[in-house]
Order: structure tokens, then C-alpha cells, then sequence
């Protein structure tokens, strides 16, 4: 009987195993047919940060969704992975995917956790972590347990161990914003991944169940308690000694914030970059693609470029008033700190400004309170340049107490000052007042030989707006553009030399247009004049009667080659600079002006690299040939070949670069040559003011600057390229020469020079009064008692359609008008 009775207890235990395997492999069966295919693996690379350098390889930028470097299996130090496999799963190089062991013990664990009725934990393997994270959602239920199992034993059949570890440790999030134990490393400890001691990588591997329940600075003492659980783990695993271990769990845990690579600041430049980044990889490359960007920009001149424009646009706003206060309280409250601290800092104030309240004013200046509870001084001497701002940028009456400007209870802006104007000392505590500008601009620095843009800033403050003024804002050149309408002069036979008659011109513009009177910035006609005065003193009359001799079609066709402006209007209005342009498209045809008349391409990438380190983009296409020796051995020095196309005659072109050199010693550029460098430029002003610029050049540096108001309006009487935007070029050259080579401007072949009258275009003798040195093509230039080339006079009055298609050079000029004198207009000067 008890031998029946025990046969039956085990068939009965046998069928229910069967059926217990049954039911098993039925799950599978059932719950295999939906599960995600695992397949998706094959290729799979985690998201990774895009990361932007600049020339010298200072780090930029980061691009990411998540910040996660990805690390091969094979660079992850032996440490790091033993501590992950003693606290996740001491067992995963044995196991097929899932461990049945640890699943009866979560079984009979989960149980008593129900009857508690707490939440159950998993017995989850490194490779159903993986099955989850990637292919799975985070649902707490017995199907997706069964689909996470199911895939975890597919995923053991179709990849190897290495390769499922690889995945988990590059994937894993781990707290304080890191994925992966490589940004973890950085984020915790601010060690790369080799660096870690045992103490560091066991406390990582204690944080994927739940980072912030071990966060090492609010819950230290959980943290120390779960690492040091990781380290019994590792030392009962074999992975570490007894001794090793107690060290370890003797270390302290300390976190240090991350300090990571050298970083360059150049926001507007940034962005431009991330711009055409998305252009042309998308977004989804852009931010997960895990790019290494290699930039144009030179650190050392970005810096010298932003605060050469800050402090432009500075004294240019000082020069036109102080506009109030931030805000203004009733009265100062007695928590006055409290106050001060609650307040809004605006976005646009520079990092060494302070915002300050206003505690009392004095005979002697303000009493400032700050956030801190620090009090600081005010000298009445800081606030002189502080007149009224009025309508039309005019400002009011200085102020002869401190009274005139501030009162109790006003939020203003100051920054620390040490001495006054005349270099006294102030007393310690001494602050300035300051002002964030309501005028912008923008800088480009570019190399001319290559287009690679060196520095660039869009504005004032990118915080403030990211708009930018260098690449986006489209304005009037005014002056700047005209070098551009000599050069299409010079390609027709004209000369420095020919004579140009400066005297008042009226244009008939058509029907309902009314007539055009352009006139010179000083409402001053000059005569018969050589056309290097015509650049060098920036005559408007010259420039349009030398348009209407070569014709607009010319000046439209020169403006379009060199890249200014893609459909110029053939009208006599562009000869002085209407048509709209940016400071980045102006400054590459200087370039190709101080280049030798080579085309560039601006670029502010020079190479791209993808995660594997393969170059996908570079800016210089050129082959070189023996340029990838792996060894010198006495061969010639390689020569990239130019593959620029000829924009001009090298000759023409320098004829320009010598009439803007000329500009700077002894034109409207003059303010430059105390800097005691090789300069070349031109200063650029629109009607009424209201766009103002400088373009400058070195032989090896071109540089462009505008300033101006977003919404154009006038910058005041007498402000012009030369007052506003020709300090901004002056203050970033002062810097950026020092560490650069001053060479000359080189002379290309076929060009001849002559000493002649700079006044009257006659040859000359060497020393003597008013001689210059000019630069003439052979042939062309005038013999000892020789009159230069006089442009005949096409009059006052020009029919609409000549104004329209102006004569071609050598075209029989209009008859000149018996009126010649009228009222003068503003004009563009």
C-alpha cells in the first residue's frame, strides 16, 4: 500500500513537472511570437555627445541628448568590470542568459515580500538588464519578466558576452545626468575611467539599482554602506584579497566636481557651427552621432573679437546718455539685501558686473548694498559721462551732483574700479556705473588665404539674443563697398592717377522719383582729383561720376563676383554701398582682395570625425602628394597645389589693397596708424547714420566690423564708420598683432612704382612735398611732365535710363548740364 501510494506521489510529481515544463515552454512559445526582434542589436551604437574644438583643440562645445561617451569593452579597466559583475551578476560568464538559481531565490524571497505586501525585486542578469533597457519598457509584470527572459537567452545565442557587457556598461544610467561609466567616471570623480582606485569603481557599480537612494552627497552614509557591500562582493568573487579590500572600504568617498579639458568661450560661434552641423548631418547625428569637430577658431583672437566689441559698443552707448535705472523701489527696505539678492540679474550684463541697490546718494557719490549684504561707494567721478539720453541719440546736460543721475531705492549695474581717469587711487569698495548697450554689431576675423573664419562675435550678449549681427543681419556697406566699383574701374584702363572731378552731380531717377543729389560726408566739393583720394578721403561725387563712366553693369557684375551681394540693382545708389550685404560676405571679399584676387569659401569647420575616428568632412579638398610620409628622408618639402579660382588680376587687386593702405595713413582709416603695423582699410556710414562699419586688412588678416541698431534708426550726429566702428577693429588688432609676425604687404609681379603727386596724379620726384609711392600697371603710368588721364565730366543731369544702365567705358559720355550747382542731399557716405 505505501509503495502504491509513494509510485503515485511521484507520477503525480512527475506530470506536474511536465506540465510545469509545458506550461514553461508554452509561455515562451506564446510570448516569443511578440517580443521585439533582437536582431536590432547587430548595429547598434549608443547615443553619444558630439564634441566641438577649436583650432588649438580647447573643447567648445558638447552636442548630446544624454551625455555618454561610448568605451570598448576591451578599454574598460578589469577593475571597473569586476566591480559591475559582483554587485549585478557575479555569475553572467557562466549562465546562458538567465539564472535559475537566483530565480528560486527571488521566487521564495518575492513571496514573503508580497504576504508584507511590499514591492517584489528582481533576479534580473547583466543580459535581461540589456533585453529590458534596450528592447523592453520598464512594466512591472509577469509578461514582460517572460519577454525579458526570452529575448535575454536569444540575445546569449546571437552575441558574445563581451559584446552584451559592452552595451550595458556604455548604456547604463547611473545618476548626476551620466549614461555610462565613462561620463560617470568624470561626473563623480572627475577621472577618466583608468584613473579609478577599487573604492571609486565599486561605488559605481553600486548605483544602477537606484542612484539616487546612494547619492554621495545627500545619503553618504547608504552610499559607504553599498559600496562597501561591493567590495565584500568583489573580494568573496576572487577579484580582490582581504587587504584590498579593508584599504578600500577605508577610503573616503569624495566627490569632485568635474573640472574636465581646457574650454574656449565663443557662443555666436558656436552656434553658426552647430547650424551647419544640423544642415548637414541632421539632428539625430548632431545629437547622438557621437562627432568629433575640429574648428577654425583661434581662442586667443575670439576673446580679443568679443571685447573689443563689448567695449566699442560701450563707449559708444556712454558717448549718448545714461537711459535710468534697472528699476527703482519706493524706498530702500530695511532687508535691503534681501531685496537686492531677489532681484532679476539681466541676462546681457557682462560676468564682472554687479547688480547693486542704490542705499543712499551723497555730495561724494552713491552708498551701493549688494546681495551679500556688502556695502560699497559710488565716486561722483563715475558718473559724469552719465548725461540724460534723449530722443535722436542726443543727450542732455552733464550731471553736477549725484543727484542728476541716481536716487534711493534704484537698481543699477556696477563693476569694481581701482583708480579714475586721471590714474588716482580710489578708496577700496569703489564700484563704476555701467550700462548694457541698446546699440549692436558684430566682428569677423578671417584668414584671407583660406576663408577659415578665426573669430567671430554676433552681439553683445548671446544670452541676450542669438541673433547674429555677423552673419545674419543683412545692412548697407555705404563706403565700404566702394573699393569694389574702383576695381571694376582699374580692370577698364582706369589708373590711381586719372582725375576725377569732384564738384555736385543731380540724378534724374524717372518719373515720380524725383531727383538723386548725392553728396561728399563734409558738404564740400574738392575739383579735379586723383581717384586714390577718392578712396582714401571716401568722395562720394567721385565714386558715382566713376560709376557712371564704367557703367553699373560693371560695378553689378564686380559685386557679384566677389561675392557681395547675390543680384545687385544696376543703379547708381549701389556705386555708394545701398545694396545689403553681411559683415561675414564683405569680409571674404576684402580677402580676396589682400589674397591676390583668389576665390575662398568662408568655413568655420575644418574637419569632422565620426565615432570610429574616419574623417567624414574637411574643408580643404586639396590633394597632397607626399604629404602622408611616414618618415623624413631628405625629400623636397610637399607643395599643396592652389586650387582657387582667379577672381582678378593680382595686379588690380593690389592697386586696391595700396588705395586702402593709403586710407589708413592718410584717410579716413587715420586714426589706425599710431598701432605703427602694416594696415590697409576702410571705413563704411550710411545715410543718416544709421549703419556704420570698418573693414580692415593685414596681409595675412581680414577683418570686418558693423555697428548699428537692430531696428536701423540714426546713431547720432557725426557718428560714422570711423568714430564707432574703426575703434572696435583698432582694440581687437592692438591684441591681436602682438602674438601674429607684422610682414608687409606683398607686391605681386607686374606692378610698377612710381613717385608721383598724391594731390595731382603727376610724376614726381622721391622726398619730395606730398610724394607718394603708386602702384601702376607697366604702361600705364605717367612720364615726367605728363598730365594723368582726366575721366571726362558726364554732367549734372542723367536721363533715367542712363541712370538705370549707365554708359559703358568707352562709351561716348552724356553732354554736362548748364546746371550744376542745386541743394545737396544727404547721400550715402
Amino acid at each position: 500500500m505505501i509503495r502504491k501510494f509513494f509510485l503515485w506521489l511521484v507520477g503525480l510529481g512527475f506530470t506536474g513537472l511536465v506540465l510545469a515544463v509545458a506550461a514553461v515552454l508554452g509561455a515562451f512559445w506564446y510570448f516569443g511570437q511578440s517580443v521585439p526582434d533582437h536582431s536590432q542589436l547587430a548595429g547598434y551604437q549608443p547615443a553619444t555627445v558630439t564634441r566641438v574644438h577649436a583650432g588649438d583643440g580647447r573643447l567648445l562645445a558638447q552636442f548630446a541628448v544624454e551625455e555618454r561617451f561610448a568605451v570598448p569593452i576591451s578599454a574598460i579597466p578589469k577593475r571597473v568590470v569586476a566591480a559591475f559583475l559582483s554587485a549585478e551578476d557575479k555569475s553572467f560568464y557562466q549562465h546562458p542568459g538567465i539564472d535559475l538559481p537566483s530565480i528560486g531565490a527571488a521566487v521564495i524571497k518575492n513571496v514573503l515580500l508580497v504576504v508584507q505586501g511590499r514591492r517584489p525585486v528582481g533576479a534580473s542578469t547583466i543580459t535581461q538588464q540589456v533585453a529590458k533597457n534596450f528592447l523592453l519598457t520598464n512594466e512591472v509584470s509577469i509578461e514582460r519578466k517572460i519577454k525579458e527572459a526570452i529575448i535575454a537567452l536569444r540575445l546569449e545565442q546571437a552575441y558574445s558576452k563581451d559584446r552584451i557587457l559592452e552595451l550595458y556598461l556604455n548604456e547604463i544610467y547611473l545618476g548626476r545626468s551620466a549614461y555610462g561609466v565613462a561620463v560617470a567616471a568624470l561626473n563623480y570623480f572627475d577621472k577618466s575611467l583608468d584613473e579609478l582606485t577599487v573604492a571609486e569603481a565599486a561605488y559605481l557599480a553600486a548605483l544602477p539599482k537606484a542612484p539616487n537612494n546612494y547619492n554621495p552627497i545627500t545619503k553618504k552614509p547608504a552610499a559607504l554602506a553599498r559600496r562597501n557591500w561591493v567590495l565584500d562582493q568583489m573580494r568573496d568573487n576572487g577579484y580582490i584579497d582581504a587587504e584590498q579590500a579593508a584599504a578600500a572600504k577605508a577610503e573616503d568617498l569624495v566627490v569632485r566636481e568635474r573640472g574636465g579639458a581646457a574650454r574656449a568661450q565663443a557662443d555666436y560661434f558656436v552656434e553658426e557651427v552647430r547650424r551647419e552641423l544640423a544642415g548637414l548631418y541632421g539632428d539625430d547625428v548632431l545629437y547622438k552621432g557621437g562627432l568629433s569637430v575640429r574648428t577654425t577658431l583661434d581662442p586667443q583672437l575670439q576673446g580679443s573679437a568679443d571685447k573689443a566689441l563689448q567695449d566699442g559698443l560701450i563707449d559708444y552707448d556712454r558717448r549718448h546718455g545714461w537711459r535710468g535705472p534697472l528699476a527703482q523701489l519706493d524706498s530702500v527696505p530695511e532687508a535691503w539685501h534681501a531685496a537686492v539678492e531677489a532681484f532679476e540679474r539681466p541676462v546681457a550684463a557682462l560676468p564682472e558686473w554687479e547688480t547693486a541697490l542704490v542705499l543712499a546718494v551723497q555730495d561724494t557719490g552713491a552708498v551701493l548694498g549688494f546681495a551679500d549684504g556688502r556695502q560699497g561707494h559710488l565716486p561722483f567721478s563715475e558718473l559724469t559721462w552719465a548725461r540724460p539720453w534723449l530722443e535722436e541719440q542726443k543727450v542732455g546736460a552733464r550731471p553736477k551732483r549725484t543727484a542728476d543721475v541716481l536716487t534711493a531705492g534704484d537698481f543699477i549695474l556696477v563693476e569694481a574700479v581701482v583708480e579714475d581717469a586721471e590714474g588716482e587711487a580710489y578708496p577700496e569698495n569703489s564700484y563704476g556705473l555701467r550700462q548694457i548697450p541698446a546699440v549692436n554689431g558684430g566682428i569677423v576675423a578671417m584668414d584671407p588665404h583660406t576663408g577659415r573664419v578665426l573669430a567671430m562675435s554676433g552681439g553683445f550678449s548671446f544670452g541676450a539674443s542669438e541673433f547674429n549681427r555677423a552673419t545674419q543681419a543683412t545692412r548697407q556697406p555705404g563706403s565700404a563697398f566702394k573699393p569694389f566699383v574702383y576695381l571694376g574701374a582699374f580692370e577698364e584702363g582706369f589708373t590711381p592717377a586719372t582725375i576725377v572731378l569732384d564738384a555736385p552731380i543731380t540724378i534724374d531717377q524717372g518719373e515720380e522719383l524725383g531727383k538723386w543729389k548725392p553728396a561728399n560726408y563734409s558738404e564740400e566739393f574738392y575739383g579735379p582729383s586723383p581717384l586714390r583720394l577718392g578712396v582714401e578721403k571716401s568722395r562720394n561725387l567721385m565714386t558715382v561720376r566713376l560709376a557712371q563712366q564704367v557703367g553699373m553693369r560693371k560695378v553689378k557684375e564686380v559685386a557679384e563676383r566677389f561675392g557681395i551681394v547675390d543680384n545687385l540693382e544696376p543703379v547708381l545708389a549701389m556705386a555708394l554701398g545701398s545694396g545689403e550685404t553681411t559683415v561675414l560676405r564683405l569680409t571674404r571679399a576684402y580677402s580676396e582682395l589682400v589674397n591676390g584676387g583668389k576665390a575662398i569659401e568662408p568655413t568655420f569647420i575644418d574637419r569632422v570625425q565620426d565615432r570610429q575616428g574616419q574623417t567624414i568632412f574637411r574643408h580643404d579638398q586639396r590633394r597632397c602628394e607626399g604629404c602622408l610620409a611616414d618618415v623624413w628622408q631628405g625629400q623636397d618639402v610637399p607643395v599643396p597645389p592652389d586650387t582657387r579660382a582667379q577672381l582678378a588680376d593680382p595686379a588690380v587687386v593690389y592697386q586696391i589693397v595700396s588705395l586702402l593702405e593709403g586710407a589708413v595713413q592718410r584717410g579716413t582709416g587715420v586714426r589706425l596708424r599710431e598701432l605703427g603695423i602694416p594696415l590697409a582699410g576702410k571705413t563704411g556710414t550710411t545715410n543718416d547714420s544709421r549703419d556704420t562699419w570698418f573693414m580692415g586688412l593685414t596681409p595675412d588678416l581680414a577683418v570686418g566690423v558693423f555697428v548699428g541698431f537692430d531696428t536701423p534708426v540714426p546713431m547720432g550726429a557725426k557718428e560714422t564708420g570711423s568714430s564707432v566702428a574703426l575703434p572696435v577693429f583698432k582694440g581687437f588688432m592692438a591684441q591681436a598683432m602682438q602674438q601674429r609676425p607684422v610682414v608687409p604687404f606683398r607686391i605681386p609681379p607686374g606692378i610698377r612704382l612710381v613717385w608721383v603727386d598724391r594731390f595731382t596724379g603727376e610724376r614726381s620726384n622721391p622726398g619730395a612735398e606730398d610724394a607718394i609711392l603708386e602702384a601702376f600697371q607697366p604702361g600705364t603710368e605717367p612720364a615726367f611732365g605728363e598730365a594723368p588721364r582726366v575721366l571726362p565730366d558726364v554732367g549734372s543731369a542723367v536721363a533715367p535710363s542712363a541712370a538705370g544702365t549707365a554708359p559703358a567705358a568707352g562709351d561716348k559720355p552724356l553732354p554736362p548740364s548748364p546746371s550744376t550747382t542745386g541743394t545737396i542731399g544727404s547721400g550715402i557716405y
